[in-house]
C-alpha cells in the first residue's frame, strides 16, 4: 500500500465523545469511523485488522473440525417465538415488518437457525458428531452503547455450534472448541483469563467466559490469590461465616431523621454498616419482592433472577416503594411487609441488627431473623475483595475484563424446544445435545488496543497488525532514496510480508507520528544514510533505532517476524 495512492487519513486531536482508549485510538488512527450511537464503519486499515483476526479465528476453527456456513441476517420471528427466547430478548431485539406486514428481526444470535440447518443432516446416531460455525454480523438494541467498540449495536461475531448424541460426547466437542479459543487468543496476543459465568438468555448447563484483562473492562472478574478459582462476579459464590450469636435484645424503634442511606444511618447511630440489614424492593417479572442483604454488601441481581427463574428484574420505582412500605424511600424493612421476602443466607448468622421500620425517619434496632418471615433464604449478595475463596479458603481479588469469547454447554435446551432429534442404535428417538461458542471480532480488536498502546498510539501485535512493516521515505524527490524504498517495498510484499510505503510529501515528523499512531510493528526509515548503504530499523514497542545495511534489512525483518 503506497500512501500517496491510497485512501489514508489520521486525526490530530483526541475524540471528545469516546470513553475508552481503544475507541479514541481506533477512530483517531482512521481505522474506524463512528456514524451513530454504537454504530461504526470499518475503514481500510480497520478492515485489514478485522480480516486478520477473522483469518486466525477461521484457522483454529477449521483445525478443531468445524465447518463454516453463512446465516441470513434478516430472520423470521417465528423461530425465536418457538424456542421461547423472543420474550427473553425483550426490547434488545431489532424488529421490522416486510411489505406484507410479516414480522422479522435483525439477528441478535443464531442458535435457532443452526438447529434448523442441523435438521437437514441429523437423523441417525451415525450422523454425529459435527460442528458448524459462521463469522457474521449481529444486531442488538443496547440500552447504552459505550466504550467504543466494546459495546455496540452492530458487531461481528464468530458463533459455532456442536451437535452430539449425548453429554459425554458433547463434552469432547466442547473441549476442542475450548482449546481452539486458547490458541486464537494467544495468537492475537491477549492477556486473558477464563471465568465461570451466568448462562443468561442462552440457557444451558455451563457458561465460561474468556476475559481480556483491562482496567476499563465492564465485567468484574473474581480470582483467588492462592488457587485457580476464577468467576464472573455475577455468579461468584459467597462463603458465609458463622458468627457468635449475641443474647437477643428487645426490639427498639428509634427516630432517625433524614437518615435514609446506610452511610447516614451508620453515622447517626454510631454503628458499622455490617450491623445493618438493607431492604431493597425489586420488581421481578411484574411481582414485587423485598431482598435483604447485610448493610456492607450489594445485591446480586443475577443470582436473584436465577433463583426465581425470572426474565426481568429491576429496582422498584419510588412510588411503588412508598406504596408498599408506607414510608419514604430509604426506610424499608422486613417487619410487617406484605410482599415476599428473599433473605441473604449470611443474615441468618447475624444478631440484634438494624433495619428500616417502614415508617419515614424511623428504624428498628435489635432485630433478629425470628422477627419476620423470609420466603426464601439464599446467597443473593456480591462477593467482596478479601472474601474467602469458595474453593480453597484463600482470599479473593478483583480484576476487570472485556468479554471477548464465551462457551456454553447448552444440553438439549434448543433441540427439545425445536424438535431436533435422532434415532439411536435401539431405534429410539433422542434429543441432540448441543454446545455453543461465541467470539467477538471488534471486542478482540478493542481489547488488544487497550492492552497495547502508549502515548503515541497503538502498538499492534504482528499477528493482527494491518501491515507488518512501514517504510518511511524521507524525501520522495531523492531518486536514490525513492529507488531503495520502492525496492524494499516490492521485495517484502512479494515475500508475503504486508508492507506500507509512506511516500507522501509530508514532513518526516508527520510521517513518524502517523506510523506510531496506526501502530505498525516494524518501521524502516529510508533517508540520507542510503548514501552509506544503510537504513534505520525500529520496532514499535521499542525506543532504540538501529542502523542496518540495505543488504541485510530483509533478513532482519524476517527474523523479527519469525521470533
Amino acid at each position: 500500500m503506497k500512501l500517496s495512492e491510497k485512501f489514508f487519513y489520521t486525526l490530530r486531536e483526541d475524540l471528545k465523545d469516546e470513553e475508552s482508549v481503544s475507541g479514541n485510538l481506533l477512530v483517531k488512527s482512521g481505522m474506524f469511523k463512528k456514524v451513530g450511537n454504537g454504530i461504526y464503519m470499518k475503514m481500510p486499515l480497520g478492515q485489514k485488522v478485522a480480516e486478520n483476526v477473522k483469518s486466525i479465528i477461521r484457522q483454529y476453527m477449521n483445525e478443531a473440525g468445524a465447518t463454516e456456513v453463512t446465516m441470513p441476517l434478516l430472520l423470521p420471528i417465528e423461530m425465536f417465538q418457538k424456542s421461547g427466547r423472543y420474550d427473553a430478548f425483550g426490547p434488545s431485539i431489532f424488529k421490522l415488518n416486510d411489505r406484507y406486514n410479516r414480522p422479522y428481526v435483525l439477528g441478535p444470535t443464531h442458535e435457532e437457525f443452526f438447529v434448523l440447518a442441523s435438521t437437514m443432516k441429523s437423523h441417525s446416531y451415525k450422523d454425529f458428531p459435527y460442528t458448524l460455525y459462521q463469522v457474521g454480523n449481529k444486531y442488538r438494541d443496547e440500552v447504552r452503547p459505550r466504550l467504543g467498540l466494546i459495546r455496540t449495536r452492530e458487531f461481528t461475531m464468530k458463533d459455532a455450534y456442536s451437535f452430539d448424541i449425548n453429554q459425554e460426547e458433547s463434552n469432547k466437542s466442547y473441549q476442542k472448541q475450548f482449546e481452539a479459543y486458547h490458541k486464537i487468543l494467544q495468537k492475537v496476543g491477549l492477556n486473558y483469563v477464563v471465568v465461570r459465568a451466568d448462562t443468561g438468555v442462552m440457557g444451558g448447563l455451563l457458561s465460561e467466559e474468556f476475559q481480556a484483562v483491562t482496567d476499563i473492562g465492564e465485567d468484574i472478574l473474581v480470582l483467588c490469590d492462592h488457587c485457580d478459582y476464577s468467576s464472573n462476579i455475577e455468579v461468584s459464590k459467597c462463603v458465609d461465616k458463622e458468627l457468635e450469636k449475641e443474647e437477643k435484645r428487645d426490639i427498639e424503634k428509634v427516630h432517625t431523621p433524614n437518615a435514609g442511606t446506610i452511610e447516614e444511618i451508620s453515622e447517626f447511630l454510631g454503628e458499622p454498616a455490617s450491623k445493618f440489614v438493607k431492604t431493597l424492593i425489586y420488581k421481578i417479572d411484574n411481582d414485587f419482592y423485598a431482598c435483604l442483604v447485610p448493610g456492607d454488601r450489594e445485591v446480586n441481581e443475577t443470582k436473584i433472577a436465577k433463583l426465581l427463574k425470572a426474565q426481568e428484574i429491576s429496582l422498584a420505582e419510588a412510588e411503588d416503594v412508598i406504596k408498599i412500605t408506607h414510608a419514604n424511600v430509604g426506610f424499608a424493612g422486613p417487619i410487617g411487609l406484605e410482599i415476599p421476602i428473599i433473605m441473604d443466607s449470611s443474615i441468618q448468622f447475624m444478631s440484634n441488627f438494624i433495619v428500616g421500620a417502614n415508617d419515614t425517619d424511623y428504624h428498628y434496632k435489635n432485630v433478629n431473623v425470628e422477627d419476620f418471615e423470609a420466603k426464601m433464604v439464599a446467597d443473593i449478595k456480591n462477593v467482596k475483595e478479601g472474601d474467602e475463596c469458595p474453593k480453597c479458603g484463600g482470599h479473593l481479588v478483583f480484576k476487570r475484563g472485556i468479554e471477548v469469547g464465551n462457551t456454553f454447554k447448552l444440553g438439549t435446551k434448543y433441540s427439545e424446544s425445536l424438535g431436533l432429534n435422532y434415532l439411536d442404535e435401539n431405534n429410539e428417538l433422542k434429543p441432540v445435545v448441543m454446545g455453543c461458542y461465541g467470539m467477538g471480532v471488534e471486542r478482540i480488536i478493542a481489547a488488544v488496543v487497550e492492552q497495547n498502546h502508549d502515548e503515541n498510539g497503538i502498538i499492534w501485535p504482528i499477528s493482527i497488525a494491518p501491515y507488518k512493516v512501514s517504510i518511511v521515505l524521507i524525501n520522495p524527490k531523492d531518486e536514490k532514496q525513492k529507488q531503495v524504498a520502492t525496492n524494499l517495498y516490492t521485495i517484502l510484499n512479494t515475500m508475503g510480508i504486508d508492507t506500507i510505503l509512506d511516500d507522501r510529501g509530508e514532513r518526516p515528523g508527520v510521517k513518524f507520528k502517523d506510523m506510531d499512531l496506526i501502530g505498525i510493528p516494524i518501521r524502516i526509515t529510508v533517508g540520507k544514510k542510503v548514501e552509506e548503504n544503510e537504513v534505520e530499523l525500529k520496532r514499535r514497542n521499542e525506543t532504540t533505532i538501529k542502523n542496518v545495511s540495505i543488504d541485510s534489512v530483509i533478513d532482519e525483518i524476517k527474523n523479527i517476524i519469525e521470533d
